[in-house]
């Protein structure tokens, strides 16, 4: 009886244990999920070649040049004499974010190419030692942020360097996934071949680079900035559980922060994962959280001549189509080695705060669609007090004024445009919810809708098609 009795009070133990682990990453994601959006920037050395080293384009992106042209270390050392960021007003960027809507800025303290763009005491290849500037980058910004109520995120390439000796350098397509950011799937990192081409890249071990630069880099930007929101890894090239359990070992340095699924797969998942470059199909969803990261146009880091710009309506519908799906949207911006943002970058980023200003509510702190794919647009949701609140947010605006809403049959209490608040009339169809809309819409790039039904929906199937039907006749 007596073990009996202790077997079951160590089952209640570690039961009380795993809940209050769940219980703790739901406190510090809480923020995260309410939040939707936020903005990735990628600045550094990489900035000042914006995309051409000694005359020459060095295709791929922009923060890859070093690796994409195997510039020696000495020459590409030598960029960061010319990187004088004198236009930086971190208080502007913090602003421009907020007014666009987003809730949080991540930042690469350090990226591939091995430089730091705080003050470290560990290397001089940094922002104070190694360029004319001579001042720490991510302090005003991290100021900024509290100033105007925005979370701050640090970017830290932890494995890959390609400047600081004993870093990996990851080359090649492996058979897990991708370790060449080019393509749009980086899943998985099994690099285990050298990607070096200087030899100044080998004089030391990789156990000695984790030891004497990585890992007391990161405890270096976990203690000086205070509250940091998201500690974003990347890259695990060569990564082992030993290396990555001394980074894990520093993550109570800062109790609050949630980390990403890239300190080393698949043993250490981090809290949330991370698509690249792609919004994942509904069949991938696991329902645990994530966040696709996206350039806004063909590079991270800046590239003078990259002209690939995706248009506003694009960067809002996959906002909308990312929240509709559970998943947060960072978007990324590369300002010039001046310190400005691009003014392609400025003027999408105003466009869409004016949506946001207005249609926000859509986003913020909305869960993922419980209806069947929609044909016109996407649908994110509330549930509050035993009820749901939809928000149908259209893209193709129907030409017979009729917006059909599928397989819904909870009881409508009102539908209006969330822009003016005008109550629309609804009814029912051949068993499915009708909305009767005005002749334009609001919006051409996405027309919010809110629909408070009662009770909470469940997950809604797509109707069955008629036999009666042709294939492709959409009715």
């Amino acid at each position: 009886m007596k073990k009996t009795f202790l077997v079951m009070g160590l089952m209640l133990c570690l039961m009380h244990d795993v809940y209050s682990q769940a219980i703790d990453k739901d406190e510090r994601m809480a923020w995260w999920r309410e939040a939707r959006f936020g903005m990735f920037i990628h600045w550094g050395v990489y900035a000042v070649p914006a995309g051409t080293h000694n005359g020459q384009r060095i295709n791929r992106i922009g923060e890859w040049i070093m690796n994409r042209g195997k510039i020696p270390v000495a020459e590409y050392r030598a960029y960061a004499k010319q990187f004088n960021p004198v236009k930086y007003d971190a208080d502007a960027w913090v602003r421009m974010a907020k007014d666009a809507g987003m809730k949080y800025i991540v930042i690469t303290s350090k990226h591939h190419d091995g430089f730091a763009l705080f003050d470290s005491k560990v290397t001089t290849w940094d922002m104070v030692d190694a360029t004319p500037y001579g001042k720490d980058l991510i302090k005003p910004l991290a100021e900024a942020c509290r100033k105007h109520g925005m979370k701050l995120g640090l970017y830290y390439s932890h494995a890959q360097d390609w400047v600081n000796p004993g870093g990996a350098a990851a080359r090649k397509k492996t058979t897990e996934g991708w370790a060449n950011p080019d393509s749009t799937r980086i899943d998985a990192y099994t690099e285990t071949h050298s990607g070096h081409w200087d030899p100044a890249q080998t004089t030391r071990s990789m156990e000695q680079y984790i030891n004497d630069i990585a890992v007391p880099q990161v405890k270096e930007i976990l203690t000086q900035y205070g509250d940091i929101a998201v500690l974003w890894w990347d890259t695990p090239t060569g990564m082992t559980d030993a290396f990555a359990e001394k980074f894990q070992a520093l993550l109570p340095l800062q109790p609050r922060m949630i980390t990403n699924d890239r300190l080393k797969r698949p043993d250490f998942p981090g809290d949330f994962k991370t698509p690249e470059q792609r919004i994942p199909d509904l069949s991938e969803l696991d329902g645990k959280d994530w966040e696709t990261c996206m350039t806004m146009n063909g590079t991270w880091g800046y590239k003078s001549y990259d002209d690939k710009w995706k248009t506003t309506e694009t960067l809002i519908r996959n906002l909308l189509d990312i929240a509709s799906k559970g998943g947060n949207y960072l978007l990324n911006i590369g300002p010039k080695a001046d310190g400005e943002f691009p003014a392609e970058s400025i003027e999408r980023l105003k466009a869409i705060g004016v949506w946001m200003k207005v249609n926000g509510e859509a986003v913020y702190g909305t869960q993922a669609s419980p209806l069947a794919p929609l044909s016109w647009g996407r649908c994110t949701r509330k549930d509050k007090n035993g009820n749901t609140t939809l928000y149908l947010s259209v893209f193709e605006w129907p030409k017979d004024g009729k917006l059909i809403v599928p397989g819904l049959r909870n009881q409508v209490n009102s539908a209006a445009l969330l822009a003016s608040g005008k109550k629309l009339q609804t009814g029912i169809d051949n068993d499915q919810l009708v909305i009767t809309l005005p002749p334009n819409a609001v919006d051409p790039i996405a027309t919010v809708i809110r629909l408070d039904v009662k009770g909470i929906i469940e997950k809604v199937q797509a109707p069955q098609v008629k036999k009666e039907m042709q294939a492709g006749e959409v009715h």
